[in-house]
């Protein structure tokens, strides 16, 4: 077989970025302003339906940040945070010098548990900390259980943010994921299903949400012809260059969704006669999808309880890199003293689950060049059972 890489989730390039790219150098706009930034933001604002503006920023973390300090959390606040997630989720609510309420997940879509969401919200009340803010991921681009996460919080009036980092091209109910809490965040991120080099975007519900998204990620500077200040601000807008790749893929983000769509379609018909192996898919028709990354769950009562990590290990001794799925935050020794709430499914994924390479320039090749590895791996086990 062939020796070259397969990557988990590598960038893929449509073509017309380098023309957004040449247009920002030929017209000197090297900045964290300019043409680019404002025609990915349309861009990004017409795709996710036009019901909501966008802007623009260095990251999904920054986003994140954002949207929290638009929020009011402040130092001794709560936050409510989905556990399986990766630590992006949750970094902000220390930044802001508050406490991460980590919540367990649910077996349908791995997302955060709208019944142990409940829970602790009442617990927390009870205990006389109402928490500031929902913190709510769509993992691996599987859209969270939208209509009870949000009955939930509209019920005791807590904001919802949307991490949608994942997500972007996938939706509930035919609305875009990203549109649904008080605040969406999304990146840009190498490995993303469209990537910027780096970068992100905070999803607002008003023009004057977004003018002050734009303002605290600008330093915050006062109108004035010198430099004022009355508020903290902060370094988080995204150039016009980053700005120019991400015009040029928004141009191909359709077709990366129904690429990344057809390899998890390759891996359900791969795994169908599996017995003890589970794809991560959709539960019903309300939902969509852009399959960012495929993520199987390997039955330990079947294959041992080592099988997850016996699989990457063979799948990167020939060159294919696969990762194991989101530690979950309550497990993190930076967290370990934040309470949690729910059981064990967050953590049995954790130990049991893989994510496969799912990248939307994989080929034929490739993809047959993984299932032969895969079919090693269980011959191997089916003789070790024998």
């Amino acid at each position: 077989m062939s020796s070259a890489k397969i990557w988990l989730s590598s960038p893929h390039m449509g073509g017309t970025e380098q023309h957004y790219v040449n247009e920002a150098f030929e017209s000197n706009w090297i900045a964290p302003l300019g043409p680019n930034v404002t025609g990915f933001e349309n861009a990004l604002q017409s795709y996710l339906g036009g019901i909501a503006e966008v802007a623009a920023l260095s990251s999904g973390t920054a986003a994140l940040h954002l949207s929290l300090i638009m929020l009011g959390v402040q130092a001794g606040d709560e936050v409510l945070c989905q556990s399986m997630t990766f630590s992006a989720s949750a970094n902000p609510i220390a930044y802001q010098g508050a406490t991460p309420i980590f919540i367990d997940s649910e077996s349908d879509t791995w997302n955060m548990c709208p019944v142990a969401l409940e829970n602790a919200i009442k617990d927390r009340i009870a205990l006389g900390k109402k928490p500031k803010a929902i913190i709510a991921v769509h993992l691996y681009g599987m859209p969270y259980k939208v209509d009870e996460i949000n009955r939930i919080a509209a019920a005791y009036d807590i904001p919802v943010i949307e991490d949608s980092a994942e997500a972007l091209g996938s939706t509930y109910k035919g609305q875009s994921c990203g549109t649904f809490g008080q605040f969406g965040v999304l990146s840009f991120n190498g490995n993303k299903i469209i990537t910027t080099s780096g970068g992100g975007a905070l999803v607002v519900k008003d023009s004057e949400l977004k003018k002050k998204t734009i303002f605290l990620s600008t330093q915050a500077r006062d109108e004035a012809p010198h430099y004022q200040h009355s508020v903290i601000g902060y370094n988080y807008r995204m150039s016009n260059i980053c700005a120019g790749i991400g015009r040029g893929q928004m141009e191909v983000l359709d077709d990366h969704v129904a690429l990344r769509r057809k390899v998890n379609q390759y891996y359900r018909n791969y795994f169908k006669n599996i017995e003890g192996i589970t794809v991560l898919q959709e539960p019903t028709t309300d939902y969509f999808s852009n399959h960012w990354l495929t993520a199987i769950y390997i039955d330990p009562v079947i294959f041992g309880v080592t099988a997850a990590e016996e699989l990457r290990l063979m799948l990167d001794a020939n060159n294919i890199e696969s990762r194991p799925l989101w530690k979950p935050m309550h497990l993190q020794p930076v967290f370990e003293k934040a309470p949690y709430y729910g059981g064990t499914t967050a953590e049995e994924l954790f130990k049991n689950g893989l994510c496969l390479p799912s990248g939307s320039n994989m080929t034929d090749a490739e993809m047959e060049r993984i299932g032969i590895v895969l079919d090693m791996f269980f011959k191997l086990k089916l003789s070790e059972a024998l």
